[in-house]
Parts: structure tokens; C-alpha cells; sequence
């Protein structure tokens, strides 16, 4: 404010201008700021598949470890024509063009790995890791051989431990590789997590979006599949299927094992349990190491055949959905 007895300078003309424009200096950057909070807020998607997560780039300078770790990869590069993006705490690896690979680093690799650390994991992945992305079937089965010394066993994609690598067919689509992306936070934040968690937290993600700034998973192509184990009464029982060891696990009945322990995680989900039941489960770990006593104590359900009885009614009531990804 300006004192007018005192400025006996300023025209008559000036004075009224100031006088004028004195309060919307006050006011106008508060106008503008709300303004412009208004413009940024993020808004809803009006479709459950019309999430796009925002690009944040890669580190443009990577640290020590990082640009030593890109130069050895360059060495073993099977072939021309591949590009290399950095995406702490990965790698990636395709033999697609740079953009397009940079775009999978971004959109996908770096958007699952923010929104599982946002709700589940504190801990980074001790090792770098890389994560090889082929453009195609034929380009998958010839190199994963050629780079590892092994042929695929599943036509999407796989994470290797010993090769500290996530190798993946990415014209499959981006859910495998989201799926891929938990089991190597998981086992660096719950070394010890059964398999059906593992799994069933990996196989949840693998058709998922974006919900109220979450992460979160859809209904998908394994739902069909457990409505048939259901209705002909072959789905494990909690217990059972808890308890099981990898070998039980991966090869007693695969598909259903997958199917039931995604759902029993996305049930969790839809009553927004799940986080919790995960924090409550790695608390407990050691106590209760298949998490079947911390389900009954957040289901607050004693009976639990009763519970799985009502939780397979609910399942057979929910639809498949279609089109749904972890970006357009």
C-alpha cells in the first residue's frame, strides 16, 4: 500500500491507477494459483481401461553401478538392432526401437513399480535386474536360449532369480510383464512368502489400471477356468492350498492353484483388505508362515469352510473383463 499524504509527487491520475490496482495485486496470485491448481488436479478416467499413466523419464545420467552394468550388457547383446533404457532399480532391454522401448520403460516398468512400492513394498531389489523385452514369439524362444541356455516353458514370460533377469514376450501384452515385475519386490521385502501369495499377487496385477492413485486388479482371462473348478467342486481348500510348497504349488493342479489365489487376492482387494492383509501377513510371517491365521483374523470368519463356500458363490457371480491394461 502507498501513503498518499506523503507522495504528494504523484499525480492525481496516478494515484487513482495505484489505488485501483493495489487490492488485485493481492488478490490475483491467489486467483491465478487456485486457477492453476485447478488445471493440474488429476481428473477420474470416464473408462476403467482409459488410464495413461504420466511419463516420468529415466535417470538421464545413471549412476556408476548402472552405466558399468549397461556396458556389459552391450557385450552380450545377441544381435544388432537392440536398445537399452535404465529404469532403476532395471534394466531394459528390447530389440525394438529406442521410443519404443523407452515407452515400456516408462509406462509400464516404471508406473508398476511405483504403484507396488506405494502399497506394499519398502525395499528395492538388492541386484540390478534386467528386464529383456522380445518383440515377438520367434524372437523370444531364440534369444532367451541363446542369452540363458533354456527354452521357455510359458509362451508370455518368466522371471529367472539365477540369471537375475525378467525375460518376457512382450507382444503378449504388458500384464505378464506387471505379474513378473512383483516377484522380484517380493522376494527382496518377504523372502519367505508362500507360493500361493506369490503368485496370487503376481497373477492379480496382470491385468490391472489405476484406481484413486492405486494400483488395481482386474477380473481376467483365468476366471472362466476357476467358475468350471468351482462348479466341479476340484478348487483346494484355503488350508490346503496355503500351505502348499512350491512342488505342490507348481505342479499339483497349476491352473487352478493360480486362479484360486488370484481371486482369494482380488476378493481381499474388492474389500479393501488386501493391504493390510499383506502388511499383517509379513508382521506375522514367522508365527504363521502360510498366512492362513492372519486371513481368518482379517476375514474376522472362524468358520472357514463356510467362508470358501460363500467366496466360490461370489466368484461364480463375477464377469471377465475384457480390454482392461496397464495403459491404452
Amino acid at each position: 500500500m502507498f501513503d498518499v499524504a506523503e507522495d504528494k509527487r504523484l499525480s492525481l491520475m496516478t494515484k487513482i491507477q495505484l489505488a485501483l490496482l493495489t487490492p488485485l495485486l493481492i488478490v490475483v496470485p491467489g486467483l491465478l494459483y487456485r486457477l492453476h491448481s485447478a488445471t493440474t488436479q488429476p481428473t477420474q478416467p470416464d473408462k476403467i481401461n482409459s488410464y495413461r499413466p504420466a511419463i516420468t523419464p529415466a535417470r538421464a545420467e545413471p549412476d556408476t553401478d548402472f552405466a558399468r552394468h549397461v556396458e556389459q550388457l552391450k557385450k552380450k547383446l545377441p544381435s544388432e538392432g537392440f536398445s537399452i533404457v535404465v529404469q532403476p532399480p532395471f534394466v531394459v532391454i528390447g530389440d525394438e526401437s529406442q521410443a519404443a522401448v523407452k515407452e515400456h520403460a516408462e509406462h509400464t516398468v516404471k508406473w508398476a513399480a511405483d504403484k507396488l512400492k506405494q502399497d506394499y513394498f519398502t525395499k528395492d531389489p538388492k541386484d540390478i535386474l534386467d528386464i529383456w523385452l522380445f518383440k515377438d514369439s520367434a524372437s523370444y524362444e531364440k534369444n532367451a536360449l541363446t542369452l540363458f541356455g533354456e527354452k521357455p516353458t510359458t509362451p508370455y514370460g518368466y522371471f529367472s532369480g539365477t540369471h537375475k533377469a525378467l525375460v518376457m514376450n512382450i507382444s503378449t501384452g504388458g500384464g505378464t510383464l506387471v505379474h513378473e515385475i512383483v516377484h522380484p519386490f517380493m522376494e527382496a521385502n518377504f523372502p519367505s512368502c508362500p507360493p500361493w501369495f506369490n503368485e496370487g499377487m503376481g497373477s492379480l496385477y496382470e491385468q490391472c489400471g489405476e484406481i484413486e492413485g492405486h494400483i488395481h486388479g482386474y477380473t481376467n482371462w483365468r476366471l472362466p477356468g476357476l467358475q468350471d473348478a468351482i462348479k466341479a467342486g476340484t478348487v483346494p481348500q484355503f488350508k490346503k492350498l496355503m500351505a502348499m510348497d512350491a512342488r505342490a504349488f507348481y505342479n499339483d493342479d497349476k491352473g487352478a492353484n493360480y486362479a484360486a489365489s488370484r481371486y482369494l487376492c482380488y476378493y481381499l482387494q474388492q474389500r479393501g483388505l488386501l493391504v493390510k492383509f499383506y502388511r499383517e501377513f509379513l508382521a506375522h510371517r514367522k508365527d504363521d508362515p502360510s498366512g492362513y491365521q492372519t486371513l481368518k483374523r482379517i476375514l474376522r470368519v472362524r468358520d472357514m469352510k463356510a467362508f470358501q463356500q460363500t467366496r466360490e458363490k461370489y466368484v461364480l457371480t463375477l464377469k471377465q473383463a475384457y480390454e482392461i491394461t496397464v495403459r491404452p
